[in-house]
């Protein structure tokens, strides 16, 4: 991708001028088509069947926390195309940092998803082993995942095994310190990572426009030197398209790679929250209308890719899938108290030994009393 000076800002850094996409809100193909390459249509059919086990996850986490199951959710519905894009745009090598709202993006890289909830049933700081899926620990601090992917990414391309790190984070972490450390870090070094902002348009219930003065989130990365893009995050095949391109970018040494995808958030912020108080069902309706497993479905049988029987096929997987995820969720887990000082550190102090002593002698006690 060449890059030219536009008024002393290196061209080839600046996002498209508006998002790319490749379909139309009904899934029809949009005019003019991107210079990204679309991906072909077996990743697609991919991307299809996992976007449709992915919000069957979705909802059926929704339900087990009104079932007292789980203590809190985030729900990722209507944003189904950013994750699964996110998870599929990797190879099995490399490296995901997730925020809290990415289970169904965990899920799509094969990890099972009683385990992905083990963080938000309260179980554990994180049910997965991270070094065998390549998935970071889930986190809840805005950002702080993006410098620990910077920080990775470096070590990796020092290390020379062409592995690329993806950073999701959401528009509210564009205005934490560490997100701009992170693009700063990985541009000076040229660190194989992409981040992906995934623009839901509220940081809770702050909209987009309370939160900055950019003309996109995309811009941020251009005072960097970061090579960013801004894409419709609704529209399966764009997101594809540049997240392939943006991690390919990173992975040929040509440095850090940033993209906005514009999308929503159908659902309240966790089920903690009172989405009503905040925005208009008018507002959420006019995105329902832009729903990205409905529009890949539309696209694909348009192209003759998909048929009633995929569908179908689709369908039963998904709900194979919720009917594990309650069957595993209605287990009682087994709990590990003293687990929680195993791994703060590759060497426990003397500080986190006394405090496990201290634990293990009131589980003792209770015990004993039981």
């Amino acid at each position: 991708m060449a890059e030219h000076d536009r008024g002393g800002v290196r061209e080839g850094l600046l996002p498209s001028a508006r998002p790319v996409r490749f379909l139309t809100d009904t899934g029809a193909a949009a005019r003019p088509r991107p210079r990204y390459p679309e991906p072909d249509a077996e990743l697609l059919r991919e991307a299809y069947r996992a976007m449709v086990a992915g919000r069957r996850f979705d909802a059926q986490a929704t339900a087990l926390t009104k079932q007292g199951r789980l203590a809190v959710y985030p729900s990722s519905h209507g944003q189904e195309a950013c994750q699964i894009g996110a998870a599929l745009a990797l190879r099995d090598g490399d490296w995901l940092f997730p925020t809290y709202r990415e289970s169904m993006a965990l899920v799509a890289r094969g990890i099972d998803p009683v385990e992905v909830l083990a963080l938000l049933r309260g179980d554990a700081h994180c049910g997965y082993d991270p070094r065998r899926h390549h998935v970071a620990p889930q986190c809840t601090p805005l950002a702080t995942q993006t410098v620990h992917a910077a920080g990775l990414a470096h070590a990796e391309h020092r290390k020379g095994t062409g592995r690329v790190a993806l950073a999701c984070v959401g528009d509210g972490a564009t205005s934490e310190g560490d997100f701009h450390e992170a693009l700063n870090f990985a541009a000076v070094f040229k660190a194989p990572v992409v981040f992906l902002v995934q623009n839901n348009q509220y940081a809770i219930s702050v909209p987009l426009e309370r939160q900055t003065a950019a003309p996109s989130l995309a811009h941020k990365g251009v005072g960097y030197g970061v090579r960013s893009e801004q894409v419709d995050g609704n529209d399966p095949v764009a997101v594809l398209a540049v997240l392939t391109a943006a991690v390919e970018h990173a992975r040929s040494g040509q440095g850090p790679f940033l993209v906005e995808a514009h999308t929503y958030r159908l659902e309240a912020h966790t089920n903690a929250d009172d989405a009503t108080r905040y925005r208009t069902d008018a507002e959420a309706e006019r995105w329902r209308r832009r729903d990205p497993v409905a529009r890949l479905e539309a696209y694909l049988r348009r192209r003759g890719h998909l048929g009633d029987e995929d569908v179908a096929a689709a369908a039963a997987a998904a709900e194979e899938l919720a009917a594990r995820l309650r069957a595993g969720m209605n287990a009682d887990p087994e709990l590990a108290p003293l687990g929680l000082f195993d791994h703060v550190y590759g060497t426990r102090t003397p500080q986190l030994d006394e405090q496990r002593a201290s634990l293990r002698s009131e589980l003792e006690a209770e015990e004993a009393t039981a």
